[in-house]
C-alpha cells in the first residue's frame, strides 16, 4: 500500500488555511503545543489516566471521570469557535506589520466584531510574555503619550498638568536592548501613571542590570540613574545624536506604534492600552523569525491563561480563569 505523503507545516497564510481546514490536524496541532511530550495529562487534576473519545475530540479523565478538550485551561476556554479559525486569527495577528482590526477579522472569518474583538484580545493575552531576564548592555529609555493628537484637543487643555501627564494621553514608557554581534535589539513596554521620576526611575531599575550603560534624553526624571549605572543624556534641543549616545531606536519603534495604532486601530482605550503594547512588541522582538516561527512562538502562550469577557470590559466578577495583571511587560 502506498504510504501517504508528510503535509509540509504552512509557510503563508493561503497554506496555512489549507493545513488546519483538517480538523484532525488541528487538532494534532494544538496537542503538540499543549503537551510537547506527547503524554496527554487531564488539566484539572494532572492525572495520565485518561482516554480518547475519537467522535467528540474529547479526552476522559478516569481519575475524577470528567471530560476536557485541548482548550480547557487556555485562553480558548469556552470558546465555540472552531481551532481553524482560532490558527488563522493567530496567524493573522502576528504577521500583520500594523495589526488587525476586529472589523477586518470578522470579514476574514466569518465571525460577528464583537467576537472578533473578544478574540484579539484574548490571542493579545497569549502573546503577552512576562521574562525575568534584565535587559544589559547599551539600553535606551525613552517614554511617549498614548491618545489623541494635540491639535484635536481643545486649546485649554493642550498642556501637560501638574502631574506630568498630558491631559487626554496615556504615558508609556519603553525600554530598548540594543543589537548586539549575537542578538537583535528587544523592546519592553509599560503604562505608567506619569513621566515624573517615581515612575520611571524604579521601573529602569527593575528591568535593566546594574553597569548597564543607558541612554536617556535631558528629561530630569532620569537624573539619579547614574549611581548605578552608565548614563548617558542626549539633549534633543540641541542634537538627536552624538556618536552612540541616541534614544533613535526607541524614537522608530514609537512611530511604528502610533501608525499601527492610529491607522489599524484608530482609538485605543487607556483601560486596553497595555494589550496593543503586548501584541506590537512581540512582533518587533520576533521581527527576525519567519511567519511561521511567529505562529508557533504566539500559539505557545496560550496554555496557562484566561481572559473572561466580563473581566475584558472592565466588571468585577471576571470569572475563576487565571487573573491577568494590566500594566505587564512584554519582553522577547
Amino acid at each position: 500500500m502506498r504510504e501517504k505523503q508528510a503535509v509540509k507545516f504552512p509557510e503563508t497564510l493561503q497554506e496555512c488555511v489549507r493545513y488546519f481546514a483538517d480538523e484532525g490536524r488541528a487538532l494534532d496541532f494544538m496537542k503538540a503545543i499543549r503537551w510537547p511530550d506527547g503524554v496527554v495529562k487531564c488539566p484539572r487534576c494532572g492525572s495520565e489516566d485518561v482516554a480518547f473519545m475519537s467522535a467528540r475530540k474529547l479526552w476522559r479523565c478516569r481519575a475524577d471521570n470528567k471530560q476536557f478538550s485541548v482548550k480547557v485551561g487556555t485562553i480558548m476556554e469556552d470558546s465555540p469557535i472552531s481551532l481553524d479559525k482560532w490558527l488563522c486569527a493567530f496567524w493573522l495577528i502576528v504577521n500583520a506589520k500594523n495589526g488587525i482590526s476586529s472589523y477586518e477579522l470578522m470579514r476574514s472569518l466569518g465571525l460577528t466584531q464583537k467576537t472578533s474583538w473578544y478574540l484579539l484580545h484574548r490571542i493579545r493575552f497569549a502573546m503577552q510574555s512576562g521574562s525575568f531576564d534584565k535587559l544589559k548592555g547599551q539600553v535606551e529609555a525613552d517614554e511617549t503619550f498614548i491618545g489623541a493628537r494635540a491639535r484635536n484637543i481643545h486649546k485649554n487643555k493642550r498642556r501637560a498638568n501638574m502631574y506630568g501627564t498630558m491631559i487626554g494621553k496615556t504615558a508609556v514608557l519603553g525600554l530598548l536592548e540594543r543589537n548586539t554581534p549575537d542578538t537583535t535589539s528587544r523592546v519592553r513596554l509599560k503604562v505608567v501613571e506619569s513621566v515624573r521620576r517615581h515612575d520611571l526611575d524604579p521601573e529602569i531599575r527593575k528591568h535593566v542590570e546594574k553597569g548597564s550603560e543607558v541612554h536617556t534624553d535631558k528629561l530630569r526624571s532620569y537624573e539619579n540613574l547614574a549611581d548605578e549605572y552608565v548614563h548617558q543624556v542626549i539633549d534633543h534641543a540641541e542634537c538627536y545624536a552624538r556618536g552612540h549616545v541616541h534614544t533613535n531606536g526607541l524614537e522608530n519603534f514609537w512611530s511604528l506604534l502610533k501608525r499601527g495604532i492610529r491607522g489599524t486601530y484608530v482609538n485605543v482605550e487607556p483601560f486596553h492600552l497595555f494589550r496593543y503594547l503586548d501584541e506590537q512588541a512581540f512582533r518587533f522582538n520576533e521581527r527576525k523569525d519567519n511567519d511561521a516561527g511567529r505562529f508557533i512562538k504566539a500559539v505557545a502562550g496560550y496554555v496557562g491563561k484566561g481572559l473572561r469577557y466580563s473581566k475584558l470590559i472592565g466588571q468585577e466578577d471576571g470569572g475563576s480563569l487565571p487573573p491577568e495583571t494590566s500594566g505587564t511587560w512584554q519582553a522577547a
